[in-house]
């Protein structure tokens, strides 16, 4: 089991909420989730389905020069530092934090159709999402993520759902090799055999729920997300295409709070954001600045920098690295905790990525009035 035992005793008032309740991207955090880098490691780039979800930009000539296998010592042990200043961070805030250890990745195991290793459980954010008072496992398209969730994770999980929370999982995906194919300019890509797609791929807005259409969520996962959303509750659900092809969403799209949203210019223009943010106003991200990796070939682009989360409206955790972004956003009247993930890119997550919150103050709101 996690740390759940390990926190504060809760109050009367946290004690009413749901085991489970987060709608949203913005309103006042209560309870979150944070990655382990423990274990991470890089699957063998010959599984397509690896090399589209870590590289999908380059050519099978560049990706024989990643190195596969476990992440560099210097990369692990910073990157523990900076997440545990990260958690004391979030508890100082009064947030309840669990951090459940990460399975040992290194174990191979095997389907019908294919065999891998494991990768990281750096990342909560990506394969499984919030909706409400419901925690849903999504169907990822990366071989290597299928057993992610096993150990600890799954036991927070339970622990929830003994506790009133709904939880669902995706039919588990086959991912075999008629999933995968190549573009013109051969780069893998998603086909259209059965429904796939990370939780990266979504936002929630209370009512609204974006999901990008990308190598990392395909048009059938859209189907399956749509069928589900139709049990939970009144949601209007706004595909994005064409925008950002490659994987998920928060590097494209953040939300800071009722009516003020971050986009990234180089992906989005006027004429391309989604209609729920008609009315918004729409803080253009600055140029984000490109921080040094100790690898040739991180996982993330220098966007990473606008991964960020938010503790409340009025507060957000930001790349210290990323002084005007951080000056666009006080300017916006948002106070900032800058804080270091130092090999974010090589492991390719921000502070979006590596939590996951479970309960925050918001309900299911029309944000778009």
């Amino acid at each position: 089991m996690t740390n759940v035992m390990t926190e504060p005793l809760v109050t009367s008032a946290a004690a009413a909420r749901p085991a489970v309740n987060s709608w949203d991207e913005f309103t006042t955090l209560r309870e979150v989730i944070v990655g382990d880098v423990t274990n991470a490691r890089l699957p063998r780039m010959t599984d397509i389905s690896a090399w589209m979800a870590c590289y999908p930009t380059l050519t099978t000539r560049e990706l024989q020069e990643v190195q596969e296998g476990a992440f560099p010592k210097q990369v692990i042990e910073e990157t523990t530092e900076d997440l545990a200043t990260l958690i004391a961070t979030l508890r100082g805030e009064g947030v309840r934090v669990h951090q459940p250890a990460a399975p040992d990745h290194a174990k191979h195991f095997t389907s019908p159709d294919w065999s891998s290793e494991g990768y990281l459980s750096y990342c909560p954010r990506d394969i499984t999402m919030v909706m409400g008072n419901t925690i849903v496992e999504t169907p990822s398209p990366m071989r290597a993520r299928y057993f992610e969730l096993h150990g600890e994770m799954r036991d927070l999980f339970q622990d929830y759902m003994l506790r009133g929370a709904g939880w669902l999982s995706a039919p588990k995906p086959r991912l075999a090799d008629d999933l995968f194919g190549l573009d013109a300019e051969g780069l893998p890509l998603l086909n259209e055999t059965e429904p796939v797609f990370d939780a990266a791929n979504v936002l929630r807005v209370g009512r609204d729920i974006i999901y990008q259409v990308s190598r990392s969520g395909n048009e059938l996962g859209l189907r399956w997300l749509e069928s589900v959303l139709r049990l939970m509750g009144d949601f209007r659900l706004h595909p994005v295409r064409d925008v950002y092809g490659y994987t998920h969403i928060d590097t494209t799209i953040t939300l800071l709070r009722p009516g003020l949203v971050l986009l990234n210019p180089e992906r989005l223009n006027p004429a391309t954001v989604p209609a729920c943010f008609n009315g918004w106003d729409i803080l253009w991200s600055p140029p984000i600045r490109d921080i040094p990796s100790v690898v040739k070939h991180p996982l993330s682009a220098p966007w990473l920098g606008m991964n960020l989360l938010m503790v409340s409206p009025d507060l957000a955790i930001v790349d210290s690295d990323q002084p005007e972004l951080i000056r666009a956003m006080e300017a916006k009247g948002i106070t900032i905790a800058p804080h270091k993930l130092r090999h974010s890119r090589v492991l390719g997550g921000g502070f979006h990525c590596v939590t996951l919150d479970t309960v925050r103050d918001g309900g299911l709101e029309d944000y778009s009035r």
